[in-house]
């Protein structure tokens, strides 16, 4: 579960967004990214730097050496110019973009940078795990925006921020916590949001018929098991067999999906289980371990752990050292 300040945030991010692209988002919903076209993906500012990112990765997939993620904060480059008034930092993992503003703590940034290569190259040999879905976030140019608080993305430019054309996650540098998650820091975030970025732009893109956020995919499917029916907006009470039950009312079925990839990877994986997590997320998520995902849960399970989807299958901790 979260906060009620975190989902308040995220309504708020919601609001922001349809201010400032009335008649023209497709909002992901729930934090689960944002992009600017109907499809699920943004598309490129002029098409130079995209596609030429996008076709290097598909010649390095084919056979050429990926470029090791440094996990330095460096300025914002000049292609990413469109940013310059609000961000001034840069990262980049494998063609992603990591954007920071200068309030946001460098080490904040380099966490989240080493999460996301984590991630995508979760057995850390230089090389991501599934060049399909690394593609498929630098098609429509997946990036992470990160600020130093919630008051910073509300004082600064909306419009300039979620209209430039790249597919965007944000994530605050108050809920980064590069030491971990305690039940005395609270959740790290970072967990959470690149993972909304790399699901939704890459996993559901690359898999749609098993990864998929819509309807009838192996993932909905699982899911509409796990909340006890099948839902397009948040019923007025799931029913008692439900195990999943997220209750935030601006989250669609697609944001739904998105959550739910979240909160059953990650609770394989181990994030979900610290002391006083369980009890804290069981209004929303009742499966805080791997033992109860695997035993209640055994369709996601199954999908959560099939080799041919490459999933991680360690948590992330940011600090990424790849060794061939």
């Amino acid at each position: 579960m979260h906060t009620p300040s975190e989902t308040s945030r995220r309504r708020k991010w919601s609001v922001i967004a349809q201010v400032a692209f009335a008649g023209c988002l497709a909002l992901a919903g729930c934090r689960s990214g944002v992009h600017v076209d109907g499809s699920g993906g943004g598309s490129p500012s002029d098409g130079s730097s995209t596609m030429s990112t996008a076709n290097s990765a598909a010649s390095t997939a084919s056979g050429g050496a990926w470029p090791t993620p440094d996990l330095q904060c460096h300025p914002l480059p000049d292609e990413h110019a469109v940013f310059a008034p609000i961000f001034s930092q840069y990262s980049g993992v494998f063609g992603v973009h990591l954007f920071a503003t200068a309030a946001t703590p460098c080490p904040k940034l380099q966490h989240a940078a080493g999460v996301m290569a984590q991630y995508l190259d979760n057995d850390e040999n230089g090389t991501p795990d599934d060049p399909l879905v690394l593609q498929a976030m630098l098609e429509v140019s997946a990036a992470l925006v990160m600020f130093a608080t919630e008051q910073e993305l509300e004082n600064s430019d909306p419009g300039r921020i979620f209209g430039a054309p790249y597919a965007l996650q944000d994530l605050f540098g108050t809920e980064t916590h590069p030491e971990g998650s305690t039940a005395e820091t609270g959740f790290d975030a970072t967990l959470e949001e690149v993972l909304h970025l790399i699901s939704d732009k890459g996993h559901a893109r690359a898999y749609p018929a098993r990864l998929g956020l819509d309807i009838g995919t192996d993932l909905s499917e699982a899911m509409d098991i796990a909340r006890g029916g099948q839902f397009t907006s948040v019923p007025n009470r799931y029913p008692p067999e439900a195990w999943y039950h997220y209750d935030d009312v601006s989250c669609d079925y697609r944001c739904m999906a998105t959550e739910y990839f979240y909160w059953s990877l990650t609770s394989i994986l181990g994030a979900q289980s610290y002391a006083g997590r369980p009890e804290w997320i069981a209004d929303e998520w009742e499966l805080y371990n791997e033992q109860l995902v695997k035993t209640t849960d055994v369709a996601v399970y199954a999908l959560m752990t099939d080799p041919a989807l490459k999933l991680p299958t360690t948590l992330p901790d940011g600090k990424y050292a790849p060794s061939p």
